[in-house]
């Protein structure tokens, strides 16, 4: 005899997929922006080591650092740990989102 799957059976094994994409979700989100404005911090100090460019390179540091400051109450590595906390969560809600409309239009 075959066996008939329950609602219940296909919604358990739904869920340990939806909580690894979120938890994948959340480290891909939290993480992109810190690489992304780390790199960015690096290639401005890598261009402050060229003749004629190491002002640009310099103000342009100084600014990335400022900016950070004002999201981490003058702390700029607590504004940058503020920003990927953010970005996590919305990336998290955006799977969420995405999940839900899944099981929407598939019906379940």
């Amino acid at each position: 005899m075959a066996a008939v799957s329950s609602p219940e059976g296909i919604e358990m094994s739904i869920f340990p997929n939806f909580f690894r994409s979120l938890l994948l979700t959340s480290i891909v989100s939290f993480v992109a922006p810190i690489l992304l404005i780390g790199g960015t911090l690096a290639g401005l100090s890598s261009i402050g080591y060229i003749p004629g460019l190491g002002i640009i390179g310099q103000s342009g540091a100084e600014s990335i650092w400022k900016f950070l400051a004002v999201f981490g109450s003058g702390c700029p590595i607590q504004g940058l740990l503020t920003i990927g906390i953010t970005c996590a969560l919305v990336g998290a809600m955006f799977d969420t989102y995405a999940f839900y409309r899944y099981q929407t239009l598939r019906g379940n």
